[in-house]
């Protein structure tokens, strides 16, 4: 019974990582965060234009050699908290 509590609310939060919407304002505090934490990133691996999410998580997937739902949890988490210095 666990086990299938835990895959429901699992693939719900799967979904709602799909609808991620990043702004121009919330773009260049969150480019910064990502350099930060990874600094080998490129302008070019960091190149964003609004409504292009996919084509960042998909390039930063590869990048970074992690898969798609780690990238939208760390978009998400430096998201959350803009003001902050953490990713």
């Amino acid at each position: 019974m666990f086990k299938q509590a835990f895959s429901v609310t699992f693939d719900k939060i799967i979904l709602k990582m799909d609808e991620l919407k990043i702004s121009s304002e919330q773009w260049d505090t969150l480019k910064l965060k990502l350099l930060r934490k990874y600094n080998h990133l490129s302008d070019e691996d960091l190149a964003y234009q609004s409504g292009g999410e996919e084509e960042l998580v998909a390039r930063l997937s590869k990048r970074l050699r992690r898969d798609r739902n780690y990238v939208l949890f760390t978009l998400r988490k430096g998201l959350a908290d803009l003001d902050s210095n953490r990713l």
